[in-house]
C-alpha cells in the first residue's frame, strides 16, 4: 500500500506495564467480509514477551496483595466501562471478526461484560477447608495464593468474550497477565487495554502483547517465568504448548475442539429442536467450538426432519456483516473459508448429498462484499460415520445428518470420535434424557436446548477436547495455588 494508503489503517499497539508500546515489525489483519486489510498487528516475538513478563512480575506483589474486594470494586468498573461502549465494541468485533452486528451485539459483548461482573462476585464467596485432629491436638487448613504471572492465549472465534474468560478469574485471583489474542482478531482486546487504567487496574496487572502463535505464543508459552497457561484454540496447537512448557512443568487449562453430535429422538418436539439446531449448526458461520456438525435423527422422523430443517437451513441470511438482518456473517481467512469448502467436496467426493448451500444454492452478495469471505449454510446428508467430515472439526457453517435406529448404537457413534465437549440430546422422555446423557463421553449435555450456560459450572471437555475445566469453582483453583497447614495445638 502507498504511504496515503497505510495512514488510514488502523495501528495496533502492544500494551505493556499500562503504557502502548510501539513494535518494530507490524501484519496485516483483513476484514473478512470486504476481503482488504484494514489493520496492522504487531509482529512481537521473544522482546517484547519478555517485556511484558516483566511488567507482570513486578506488578504482582501490589496486586496479589489487595483484598479480593479490592479487586472485585476494579473488575466491576471494567465491566461498567466496556458496557457502556457496547456498540463501539460490537462494531470492531463485528469488522474484524466477520460476524454479523447482531451476534457481537447480543453474544460476544454482553458476554465480555458478564464474564467480569461474575468474577468479580464469585471471588467474594470462596471458603477454604479445615478438619481437625482432637486426638493429636492437631487442626488443619488450607490457604489459597495466587500463582504468578499467567499466560492467556485466545482464539478468533468470540475475540473480547474468550479473552475476558480468562483475564477475568486471572486477575481476579491476584495474579497477573500476559495474554496474547489471535493475530486475526485483535482489535478489542486493543480498545479493553485503553480503560484499564480509568477502571483502576494498576499498571502491569494486564499486559497484551499483540502477534502469531509461532512468534509471540511460543514465546510465552516457553518463558520460565510463566507458569500456568490458559489456551483455547485448536488441539494441534495444544500438543505444541504441551510439549513446549513440559520442561518447565507448567499448569495448563486447554479448551479445544469439539466435533459435537446432536441426538434427536422420534419424540423430541420438533418446533423447538428445528430452529435450535438450525442456530446451533450455524451460529457465529459455524465458528464455536460447542456448535453441533454431526446431527443424529431417530429413523422414524428422519425425512420429515431433514426437509423441515433444510427449509429452516434456507432461511438464514448470508451477507454483508454490519447489516442487522443477516444471520451468517463472513468466515475469518480466505485460507479458512477454503478449508471448510474442501470439505464439502470430500463429501461429495464420497457419494454424499449436499442438500443447500455450498455449491448447490446461488450466493447472492452486496457489491462491496464481493471479495469477502462468504459462505452459505450447508447441509449435508448420507456420511459415513468414517468421513472426515464426521470425524474432524469443520469449524464452518456446515453440519451432516444421519439416521440411526436404536438408543445403543446412536450412543456408540456419537462417542466415536476424538473430541468430547458438547452434546446436546432431544427428546420428551426424561428417563431417556438422564441415561444417553450419562453415557455421553462429553464434557457438556444440553438436552432440548443448547447453549445455555451458568458460568458457576464447570466447562470444558474429554478426550482431544482438553485438559481442565473453566468456570467459578474451576478457575479458581486454575488460578490459585492451594497449601495445606498443618497446626499443633
Amino acid at each position: 500500500p502507498t504511504m496515503a494508503h497505510s495512514k488510514a489503517l488502523l495501528v495496533l499497539e502492544n500494551f505493556i506495564g499500562g503504557k502502548f508500546v510501539p513494535c518494530s515489525s507490524y501484519i496485516d489483519s483483513y476484514n473478512p467480509s470486504t476481503g482488504d486489510v484494514y489493520c496492522r498487528v504487531p509482529d512481537s516475538g521473544k522482546e517484547e514477551v519478555e517485556a511484558a513478563v516483566k511488567a507482570a512480575k513486578d506488578a504482582f506483589p501490589i496486586w496479589s496483595s489487595k483484598s479480593p474486594l479490592e479487586r472485585s470494586q476494579i473488575l466491576n468498573k471494567l465491566a461498567d466501562l466496556i458496557e457502556h461502549d457496547l456498540e463501539a465494541f460490537a462494531q470492531a468485533e463485528s469488522k474484524d471478526q466477520g460476524k454479523t452486528i447482531t451476534f457481537a451485539r447480543t453474544v460476544d459483548i454482553p458476554r465480555a461484560v458478564h464474564n467480569f461482573r461474575f468474577f468479580a462476585s464469585s471471588i467474594l464467596h470462596h471458603v477454604t477447608e479445615c478438619t481437625e485432629m482432637p486426638a493429636m491436638g492437631c487442626v488443619h487448613y488450607t490457604s489459597r495464593a495466587p500463582v504468578g504471572v499467567a499466560g492467556l492465549i485466545s482464539p478468533w472465534n468470540l475475540p473480547l468474550y474468550l479473552l475476558t474468560w480468562k483475564i477475568a478469574p486471572a486477575i481476579a485471583c491476584g495474579n497477573t497477565v500476559v495474554a496474547k489474542p489471535s493475530e486475526m482478531t485483535s482489535v478489542t482486546a486493543w480498545m479493553m487495554c485503553k480503560l484499564l487504567e480509568k477502571a483502576g487496574v494498576p499498571p502491569g496487572v494486564v499486559n497484551v502483547v499483540f502477534g502469531t502463535g509461532a512468534k509471540a505464543g511460543e514465546a510465552l508459552v516457553c518463558h520460565p517465568d510463566v507458569p500456568l497457561l490458559s489456551f483455547t484454540g485448536s488441539t494441534l496447537t495444544a500438543q505444541r504448548i504441551t510439549e513446549k512448557s513440559a520442561p518447565h512443568c507448567k499448569r495448563l487449562s486447554l479448551e479445544l475442539g469439539g466435533k459435537n453430535p446432536a441426538i434427536i429422538f422420534d419424540d423430541a418436539d420438533l418446533s423447538q429442536c428445528i430452529p435450535t439446531t438450525v442456530r446451533s449448526s450455524f451460529a457465529n458461520q459455524g465458528e464455536i467450538c460447542l456448535c453441533t456438525s454431526r446431527i443424529f435423527v431417530q429413523r422414524g422422523i428422519y425425512s420429515e426432519f431433514l426437509k423441515r430443517f433444510v427449509a429452516e437451513a434456507k432461511k438464514w441470511k448470508t451477507g454483508n456483516p454490519s447489516d442487522p438482518t443477516i444471520d451468517v456473517g463472513a468466515l475469518i481467512s480466505k485460507e479458512h473459508l477454503e478449508k471448510v469448502r474442501n470439505y464439502v467436496k470430500k463429501a461429495q467426493a464420497e457419494g454424499a448429498r449436499v442438500l443447500c448451500g455450498e455449491g448447490v444454492d446461488p450466493l447472492a452478495l452486496p457489491p462491496g462484499n464481493q471479495k469477502g469471505y462468504f459462505m452459505l449454510p450447508t447441509v449435508i446428508a448420507e456420511v459415513k460415520d468414517e468421513s472426515c467430515c464426521m470425524q474432524e472439526e469443520i469449524f464452518g457453517p456446515v453440519t451432516c445428518v444421519v439416521a440411526f435406529d436404536t438408543e445403543e448404537e446412536v450412543i456408540q457413534r456419537a462417542n466415536g470420535v476424538k473430541y468430547g465437549l458438547a452434546a446436546t440430546v432431544w427428546s420428551s422422555n426424561v428417563g431417556r434424557v438422564h441415561r444417553v446423557a450419562h453415557m455421553l463421553q462429553s464434557g457438556l449435555v444440553w438436552t432440548n436446548c443448547w447453549l445455555v450456560r451458568d458460568l458457576n459450572l464447570p466447562f470444558g471437555g474429554m478426550k482431544a477436547s482438553g485438559i481442565g475445566r473453566e468456570g467459578a469453582k474451576d478457575s479458581y483453583e486454575f488460578f490459585t495455588e492451594v497449601k495445606t497447614i498443618t497446626i499443633k495445638h
